[in-house]
């Protein structure tokens, strides 16, 4: 299978996700621990199409970004997602991650996190990336302060009280 690659760093390779990649989906959210601070559970694989056909993929024709499937070098086992999303509602783009627990403590979320950032300002062109995590979802908010964002404010999203933290582009200036 030929695949597109986005990003690529030390230990990662970032590509966009196709339709043959339901089942991936489906598998990484079917681990509870994994799911806890998502919010969005994935029924069944054709639960993981939808998302693909109707979430994911349009991102990258209308915005040139998304999440990207991560796989881990030499053998390109996929471990997880991380990329930019684009949220018209909310008037930004934010960055998301999410990786199987045996990922888990290995520095490759914080590492495909930063490769995002870098991507969406040095690549994008994008002004601010937003990203944010429950309160209690300890483990996503040292990523997203290790990947120096700062911390602006808890706010209300989908319900749900989250901390969110801003980058801004440094090779813009106002």
């Amino acid at each position: 299978m030929s695949i597109h690659v986005i990003l690529e760093t030390e230990r990662l390779v970032f590509r966009e996700f196709t339709t043959e990649d339901a089942p991936l989906i489906y598998e990484l959210n079917l681990d509870p621990e994994i799911t806890r601070y998502t919010l969005n559970p994935v029924r069944d694989i054709e639960h993981a199409e939808e998302i693909l056909l109707h979430t994911i993929l349009p991102q990258y024709k209308l915005y040139n970004h998304g999440r990207w499937a991560v796989l881990v070098k030499p053998a390109l086992a996929f471990i997880g997602w991380c990329g930019l999303k684009t949220r018209p509602e909310l008037s930004e783009v934010d960055l998301g991650y999410r990786f199987m627990k045996p990922a888990w403590g290995n520095g490759y979320a914080t590492e495909a996190a930063k490769a995002s950032l870098d991507h969406g300002f040095n690549n994008l062109g994008l002004d601010r990336i937003v990203g944010r995590a429950l309160t209690g979802n300890a483990a996503s908010i040292r990523v997203l302060e290790k990947c120096g964002m700062k911390f602006i404010g808890e706010q209300v999203v989908e319900g749900h009280l989250h901390r969110t933290y801003e980058s801004l582009n440094p090779f813009i200036r106002s």
